[in-house]
């Protein structure tokens, strides 16, 4: 199977109308002035970018969770999603959100691996909940909502929902990793495990 030519091409600065300039233009000032493939891609479709990048603006701005907490879900969501380009993406924002490598490669082997503190591991098991069950259980929710308030808890549902939601499109439209963006652990993409089938 192809996986390196896109399904939908991304689009360039002579395919966007002004809406869709400023939209992409205001979004690449936090990504080192880049307009990231996901979104020149998601470009295609003008209405669609407006409307998804407002949602998308509060699950990566003002979310309730802390930065730390809600990349850990978003890797989490990556790797159960087969996301080569979320994963990718999202070690770098992880990194500045404060995650070690060694945290980031410890999401892969998910929140049964030894290591977590029982907050991370309540956090990654709730994940693991969502993507698998589509419901977080109740004795899953009761370790959450010991140390999360109500709307952190909203925010964790609408993070992993968000980001399986943008993995199943990374996926299926064959969004190429933004170049200069490490593979991490490469041994890991060797593998094939973030390779959608």
């Amino acid at each position: 199977m192809d996986t390196e030519t896109p399904r939908v091409a991304p689009t360039t600065e002579a395919d966007w109308n002004d809406e869709t300039r400023g939209i992409l233009l205001g979004l690449a000032d936090f990504n080192g002035g880049r307009v990231l493939n996901v979104l020149s891609t998601v470009a295609r479709h003008p209405k669609l970018l407006k409307r998804w990048t407002v949602f998308g603006n509060h699950v990566m701005g003002a979310s309730t969770l802390s930065d730390r907490e809600r990349e850990l879900a978003i890797l989490r969501t990556g790797v159960l999603a087969k996301s080569r380009y979320e994963w990718a993406q999202h070690v770098v924002i992880a990194r500045n959100a404060g995650c070690t490598d060694e945290e980031i490669e410890r999401v892969i082997a998910g929140p049964d691996a030894p290591g977590w503190s029982d907050d991370d591991r309540t956090l990654l098991r709730a994940t693991d909940e969502l993507m698998n069950d589509r419901f977080i259980s109740d004795d899953t929710w009761a370790a959450l909502r010991a140390r999360l308030n109500e709307q952190q808890c909203l925010d964790l549902v609408f993070v992993v929902g968000q980001y399986n939601l943008v993995s199943m499109a990374c996926n299926t439209l064959r969004v190429q990793i933004d170049d200069g963006v490490e593979l991490f652990p490469a041994e890991e993409f060797a593998r094939g495990r973030f390779r959608a089938r």
